[in-house]
Order: C-alpha cells, then structure tokens, then sequence
C-alpha cells in the first residue's frame, strides 16, 4: 500500500513558488565558473581546469570540518583545540536566537558581555578581576596599551623579544601599543637587578613573554615572576599556552596562569584555545585596577571577544570547577592523557584494516605549547600504493569529511591521538580506498 502525499499547507505551497527553478540554479553557477575561467585565459594562463569541479566546490562551504590524523593535538591550521561536547552545545543555544550579550535581565539595563565569563575567571585563577578579548595577541597587545601607552617605557628582557607563529613579534606588539621599548640583559642571561636599573619615572610596565614555541638551554638565567613582581612597577605577564589544569605533570613545563596571580602580576595574558582546551580567545586576569584600565581603553573595543566564542569560553571554563571532569571531557587535555593501551588499540583496528604497519611516532603538542615534550605513541605507516604517498593524501583531502594525514618516507602516517571515538574506522576506509 503506497503512502499518500501530503498536500502542504498554504504558506508552504507559496514558499515552494517561491524556489527558483533548477535551470535558473545552473545558469547562475555556470556563469560564475566561466566568467572566472575566462579572466584566467586573459591572464595568460594555458593550464587545463576542471570547470564541473570548480563548480562543485562552488556549492559547498569553504569552512568545514576536518579528521585531523596527524597526531599534533593543537594543529593551528585545523583550528587548534576542538571543543568540549558542553562548549559545542553553549554555541548552539546563543546562535539559535538573541541573547543576554550585553543585557542584564535582573535590572533591564545594559551589561558587560565580560559579565559572563568573569566569575569563573576569577574563581579559577584567583584573580580580582578578569576580561576576555578575541585572542592572545589582542590580550597583550591592550595590556601594554593600557599600562605602557602614549610613549611610557614597557621593559622586556632581551631573552624575551621573541617571534611566534604568523611574525607576530613582541618589539612590534610594544610599538603597536603606543609604548616605548626598554630593552635589559641579554639574549640567555637577565637579572632582576637589570629590571630595577631601567624602572625610571617613565616607565609604564615591565612585560614578561614565555618563550612559547622554543626553549634556551645552557648557560641562561632569567627572573621568575615572584621576583619580578616585588619591583616598583606593574608586570604584565604573557603565559600563552594558560594552564589551568596545574595537576597534570605533562603540563610542568608551560607557567601555570595561577602562580603568575599569586605573584602579584598586574596583568596575566593567556589564550583560549592552546592548552585550556577552548575556542579562540584572549584572556586578561590580574588586579582590579588593572584590568579596569585596560577594559577602558578605546582598544578594548576593537578587540573584543564574539557572543560564539564568549559562551563557548564559558562552558569550558565551567568544566575546570572539576580538574577529573576537565580532563574527561576537553578534547585537548583527554587526547594529551590518552593511555598508550587505548591508542594501540585504535592502531591495530587501523592497521588490519588498511593492511598497515604499526610503528612508534613522536608526536609534538603543537600551537606554540610544550615544544620539548615528546609525545611517543603508536602510529599506522601504510604503504601508498602506485599513485604514490602525494596522490593518496591528495585523495584523502577531497573527501568528505577531508582527512589529513603525514607523510613519512613515501609513506602515508595515521596518528591514532587525535582521532575521537568513531573516527578509527571512518579513517581506516578512507585510506583503504584513497591507496587502492
């Protein structure tokens, strides 16, 4: 007994009037793709392309997700930390509809969007007060503005003018903050006493900038941060990776952002999306006084955080009240704490069904964090068949899901630590056709 088809209400009879027609669609695509095509042929390009898989891509999003297969748990370019399933679920309720962003239900007046992380903020890190801007970059770049600007003297040791990812340079972030660079020590040994010497009636603030990416090793000195904060002036403190899970020994190497709070630091900067497992974002913690000057400062604006990241920024927070919780359910921290066991296990599913290898990697953090930590685990080295280890990644970037894996002596490399629950298997197929 066939079904009988719905007839749809009047408003949806109108709404499907209303669709374009399919030859309407086309027209329009093919248009676009040509009109493209044809300015390339004026430029002198003789390359042959594939107008019907240009147009393809056309109707899919450029943003969308990835496997990440590579092992490097904050993989800048795939988006650094994934989400909590909580912080998932924050960003799906505010985007449905409005929101309380900058409304306080209780009294029908405006509020501060900085209102719903800074409570946790405070309580987690022990902090007088705490402001959220869009990344780490923004956050050191408002701090020195509101405590060094209008050409005060902003003190960093030599051993810190430091270069991270995408040239951001710290001598350059000073002069964008409108302060004046007051260079002391040298490349490998600071002391405090270099510090005190430069502090003068112009001076600002003295900026201390963890090292993220690389380490000095031998003959070096440099000042920790309960000395620096008994000198006369505000430290602004640049944490980067902000470790909040100070119980996980993997962890010892990066500062945690409490023991710069305990210290006295005026202001500690930290990002969102390295080790604290959240989205993008720029966090300032520290004095009250401090961090009111710096939420004042006509920066704050151009820099300030989006209602998305905002609530996903609060729903990771809120799985800190609970250090176990925390490392059950941020991606980042489970992945870093996966036993050797369960990664073998995934392994060994990858590699019979792929008719791999399993070898021993060392993977990398990666993100700026914990540069000498070794992350040693198992891995599936699969053989890439005629087409050759490029071809087969190739393969393996234009499905969909894309699934991104390494290449290592011609061959294709599957790292098992950043695959979640499920995607073992979807891996294992993926590979099991793109080296058929």
């Amino acid at each position: 007994m066939s079904a009988e088809r719905e007839t749809p209400a009047p408003d949806g009879r109108q709404r499907l009037r209303e669709l374009p027609s399919v030859d309407r669609l086309a027209t329009e695509l093919a248009r676009t793709v040509l009109e493209r095509r044809r300015a390339e042929l004026l430029a002198g390009d003789t390359q042959d392309a594939d107008l019907l898989a240009r147009a393809t891509d056309l109707l899919e999003p450029s943003l969308r997700p990835v496997v990440n297969a590579t092992g490097v748990i904050l993989h800048t370019n795939l988006g650094r930390a994934p989400l909590a399933r909580a912080a998932q679920a924050a960003v799906q309720r505010v985007a449905a509809g409005y929101s309380n962003l900058e409304y306080d239900t209780a009294c029908g007046a405006r509020g501060s969007r900085t209102d719903h992380v800074r409570g946790l903020l405070c309580e987690l890190t022990g902090a007088e007060a705490a402001l959220a801007v869009n990344n780490c970059a923004a956050a050191v770049t408002l701090a020195g503005a509101s405590l060094a600007g209008g050409g005060r003297e902003l003190i960093v040791s030599r051993g810190q003018l430091i270069e991270i990812g995408g040239s951001f340079r710290i001598p350059e972030v000073v002069t964008q903050a409108g302060a004046k660079l007051v260079e002391v020590g040298t490349t490998n040994r600071t002391r405090l006493s270099d510090y005190a010497e430069a502090i003068g009636p112009r001076t600002g603030a003295i900026l201390r900038a963890h090292p993220s990416n690389f380490r000095t090793l031998g003959f070096v000195e440099q000042v920790e941060i309960e000395e620096l904060c008994t000198l006369p002036s505000p430290v602004i403190d640049d944490v980067g990776s902000g470790v909040l899970a100070d119980e996980i020994e993997l962890l010892a190497d990066e500062p945690p952002v409490r023991r710069s709070v305990r210290a006295g630091a005026a202001l500690v900067c930290f990002s969102g999306d390295k080790l604290l497992g959240g989205p993008q974002a720029g966090i300032l913690v520290g004095r009250a006084a401090a961090i009111e000057a710096a939420a004042r400062h006509p920066l704050a604006r151009a820099l300030r955080i989006d209602k998305l990241s905002l609530a996903a920024l609060e729903a990771t927070l809120a799985l800190y009240r609970d250090p176990a919780l925390a490392a059950r359910e941020v991606p980042a921290l489970a992945m870093l704490l996966t036993s050797t066991e369960e990664l073998g296990r995934r392994a060994r599913q990858i590699a019979q069904a792929t008719g791999g290898e399993v070898v021993q990697v060392t993977s990398r953090v990666g993100g700026g964090a914990l540069p000498l930590t070794d992350l040693v685990g198992p891995a599936v080295s699969v053989e890439a068949g005629p087409a050759g280890a490029q071809a087969a990644a190739a393969a393996l970037r234009a499905r969909d899901p894309a699934v991104i894996v390494l290449i290592r002596d011609g061959r294709l490399l599957i790292d098992p630590r950043t695959l979640d629950e499920g995607q073992a298997g979807l891996v294992a197929r993926a590979v099991s056709e793109a080296v058929a």
